[in-house]
């Protein structure tokens, strides 16, 4: 056996990783007194290190345990939550956080990005960002998760009037001028689909037939065409929400019926699981239709092969409406999902970046939320949350430190 100095320089050279203690407890027997307080006093000093960068942070920072109970929590998340710092240790996240399902978000190996707004101890736009901790010598196990929660309620108004004056201002411009471009070879087109198709009834039947087939499939791609066109102004022009009482389940029927040739063309099926009754809700039909467009769009896209599914699936509670859209496709590494709402921010060679930016504007306007859940390799899925009415501005007291989302 090695004298005691000999593993008294190992150990002080070893860096502290995850899972680190229950190793050394499993060898106690093996370590001497003086190697334990060695370790100890240097867990110590690095814990009391760790601690003052968090709390230095204008970040929120909650660490938690695989079951959800909060193991650290700095002093901006409890500002953001109304929490007591000693009282929200040890306990679950969800008790901490009301409306936050804990089951559903938090899984091994999935990072998630969702909006929140909080009215207690005042009302605050949030962005948590939810990311698994794995063990570094065993991938497959989740040690715990990190939540990084970001206030957005300064700079929000700002941001979406910069983005609206600027960015999305000069877009429109040039989208008017692709549209125009675009629009008159349409026309041309459709004319000269008239013209033909007044030649074709002078000629026999038999000849007729299969000339008037392909004169029909020229008309359905136009019209195509020029719904797409007319989707793709509607994403990038700014306009305020026309609010009617209109029912989402048709406007996803809708919606799936627009895009069938191109789901075709992918082989890729959509399945739809939607609640039996859905109450109408008081929405723009023209931007939520683009809202789903966008979405459904996006998981296509994001499914490489031919064997790829969507599943769009709709749920209704006494207070919200809730749709999800999830995908088998490639899903989003988590050095994007941070900044997946960023403006010009996107994988794909040929994309704007403004899609979900766009989308969650639309979603906000009508006083709900857009979360979304990505695993890499495994597929993506995106909720909207809808509240039955507008959303009234309160401020509520601590209900046993809880806070009402």
């Amino acid at each position: 056996m090695a004298p005691p100095e000999h593993r008294k320089s190992k150990i002080g050279k070893r860096p502290v990783k995850s899972g680190f203690l229950e190793k050394l407890v499993a060898r106690l027997d093996r370590v001497g007194p003086g190697d334990v307080q060695q370790v100890v006093n240097r867990l110590i000093r690095e814990k009391g290190f760790l601690e003052k960068v968090f709390e230095a942070l204008h970040e929120g920072v909650i660490i938690m345990d695989a079951d959800g109970e909060i193991g650290f929590v700095n002093r901006a998340a409890c500002q953001f939550f109304g929490l007591e710092p000693e009282a929200a240790l040890g306990q679950f996240i969800s008790s901490q956080i009301r409306g936050l399902d804990w089951e559903t978000i938090a899984k091994p190996g999935r990072t998630v990005s969702r909006d929140l707004e909080v009215f207690y101890p005042e009302q605050r736009f949030l962005n948590f960002y939810l990311a698994p901790i794995d063990d570094a010598e065993a991938a497959s196990q989740t040690l715990g998760y990190v939540m990084l929660v970001r206030d957005l309620t300064s700079t929000r108004a700002e941001a979406e009037e910069t983005l609206e004056s600027e960015r999305l201002n000069a877009l429109t411009l040039l989208a008017a001028g692709v549209a125009h471009e675009i629009g008159n070879p349409l026309n041309s087109l459709g004319i000269h689909l008239q013209l033909l198709d007044r030649k074709l009834r002078k000629l026999p039947s038999k000849q007729r037939a299969p000339l008037e087939e392909n004169l029909a499939t020229a008309r359905v791609e136009i019209q195509r065409l020029d719904t797409i066109l007319k989707q793709f102004l509607h994403a990038v022009r700014p306009s305020h929400p026309h609010r009617e009482r209109h029912d989402l389940h048709a406007l996803l029927n809708d919606t799936v019926r627009l895009l069938e040739p191109e789901l075709a063309a992918r082989k890729i099926a959509v399945q739809l699981d939607l609640a039996e009754s859905m109450p109408p809700m008081m929405i723009d039909p023209g931007q939520f239709q683009q809202v789903f467009y966008n979405l459904i769009r996006n998981a296509y896209q994001a499914i490489p092969s031919n064997q790829g599914h969507i599943t769009i699936r709709s749920r209704v509670t006494d207070f919200e409406v809730v749709i999800s859209i999830e995908d088998n496709g490639t899903g989003i590494s988590p050095e994007h999902m941070g900044a997946i709402f960023e403006p010009y921010r996107t994988t794909k060679s040929s994309g704007s970046g403004l899609g979900l930016l766009i989308v969650r504007r639309i979603i906000r306007e009508h006083g709900g939320e857009i979360a979304l859940e990505s695993e890499e390799n495994q597929g993506t899925r995106v909720l909207i949350h809808l509240p039955h009415t507008e959303r009234p501005v309160r401020l509520l007291g601590p209900p046993d430190s809880v806070i009402d989302l």
